[in-house]
């Protein structure tokens, strides 16, 4: 087991920078659920839309491709991904770095989307208020994330590691979302939990997947040389190498 007291201690938060042209660069299952979300939606292809947790604007610029009359506004806690999303849609749509649980500094949307990001917030009943908050009556959420029972193989790689399972993160079931989305003004039509894994043969394309999309938190709190020491230790822990998504798929009005 690596030694790891402080650094556990220290990674009590997600990471607030990405890697951004690494991310976009691997082959992220992130793509199809992206496309499930833009399914859902129910737009006419006029409606202003929040892509909240946009990262690198991959959805954002599906939707506009679908639907170019979309004023879409995307927010990202990450500069980073803020800064891939500007150059990617070049003027196509609004990115800010905002923080989703606090006041957004946008007008009010008629439709929030989010891909692969709510997990990142620890406290939903915060994160559902908040969007709301920034939501005309009967504006919908659609939503994807990790959800209750996903990366148990990668919490069973991290406990043989640091002896503590994966931090700074919240995957929800479907019952507390329930109750979270009503507390914060929202009508729920559809929560439900949703198997996906993903199966990683290549150990250098896992660790690089590992190292962008799971551990950043843990390599922000490590020196840079211990880094890929630390990933590789993660990925030979792992009892296969299946990173085991399990997507909680949200779909709400604004009350």
């Amino acid at each position: 087991m690596v030694s790891t007291v402080a650094l556990v201690a220290s990674v009590t938060r997600m990471p607030f920078e990405w890697n951004a042209r690494t991310y976009d660069a691997l082959p992220l299952p992130h793509v199809g659920w992206g496309r499930r979300v833009l399914d859902r939606m129910h737009l006419m292809g006029t409606e202003r839309v929040l892509d909240a947790g946009c990262g690198t604007g991959r959805d954002a610029a599906a939707l506009l491709d679908r639907l170019p009359g979309i004023d879409l506004v995307g927010v990202d806690a990450s500069a980073q991904m803020i800064d891939a999303a500007r150059e990617r849609l070049r003027g196509r749509a609004t990115f800010i770095v905002a923080d989703l649980t606090k006041p957004l500094p946008i007008e009010p949307v008629d439709a929030v989307m989010s891909v692969a990001a709510f997990h990142w917030v620890t406290d939903h009943d915060v994160l559902f208020a908040n969007l709301a908050a920034s939501v005309r009556a009967g504006g919908r959420l659609t939503s994807d994330c990790g959800g209750e029972g996903q990366l148990a193989i990668l919490d069973e790689a991290l406990v043989r590691v640091t002896g503590q399972p994966k931090q700074y993160i919240r995957f929800a079931g479907v019952a507390d979302t329930e109750a979270s989305l009503r507390a914060g003004g929202w009508e729920v039509e559809s929560v439900v939990l949703r198997p996906d894994p993903l199966r990683i043969d290549d150990p250098d394309l896992l660790e690089t997947y590992l190292a962008t999309v799971c551990l950043g938190g843990y390599l922000d709190a490590l020196p840079e040389e211990e880094h890929a020491g630390f990933v590789r230790a993660v990925r030979e822990a792992m009892p296969e190498p299946v990173v085991d998504y399990v997507r909680l798929e949200i779909d709400a009005v604004r009350l």
